[in-house]
């Protein structure tokens, strides 16, 4: 059931990676996203630890929303991972979520911000997101049988032209 009371004053919004906690977080995506349900906290962590700004939303001591981007800093940023819990939809949460991940510094000045989702559209278009029908190109990296691990042991150093 959707909250629909409006005072999240005691709500808070944390920035950065050591405050989100892993097992809230994949209860989090089990319960209120699809697409991210069974994920494994190996992966987790390494796109937390590859992802800057993260942002998390807290109701005291329990984790009720997530986000993160990626970012080159100048050119394209992506926002990855929106989720707030069910029982918090409907009051603002969400779209101040985003907007926190936009205004952060690594964000804010980029020329453009895609958004990873198959799901929601209407909601982020009412934040400014646009339909983007020019994006369509997709590689789906598949791991190689009997895949040689890369190392730069005994390998020669490369030279500078």
């Amino acid at each position: 059931m959707k909250n629909t009371t409006t005072d999240y004053r005691h709500i808070q919004f944390y920035e950065g990676q050591a405050k989100v906690h892993i097992p809230q977080l994949i209860t989090l995506f089990n319960s209120a996203a699809i697409w991210a349900k069974n994920r494994k906290t190996k992966d987790i962590e390494i796109a937390i630890t590859n992802s800057n700004p993260v942002v998390s939303v807290w109701d005291n001591q329990t984790m009720i929303g997530f986000g993160r981007a990626t970012s080159d800093c100048i050119y394209r940023a992506t926002i990855w991972d929106i989720v707030i819990h069910p029982d918090y939809q409907g009051g603002g949460l969400g779209r101040k979520l985003v907007q926190t991940i936009l205004s952060h510094p690594q964000v804010c000045h980029v020329e453009r911000v895609y958004l990873m989702t198959t799901h929601q559209q209407n909601f982020y278009q009412r934040i400014g997101f646009e339909y983007n029908q020019t994006t369509t190109m997709i590689l789906y990296n598949q791991p190689i049988e009997g895949e040689i691990e890369l190392t730069t042991r005994n390998q020669p150093p490369l030279l500078a032209k």
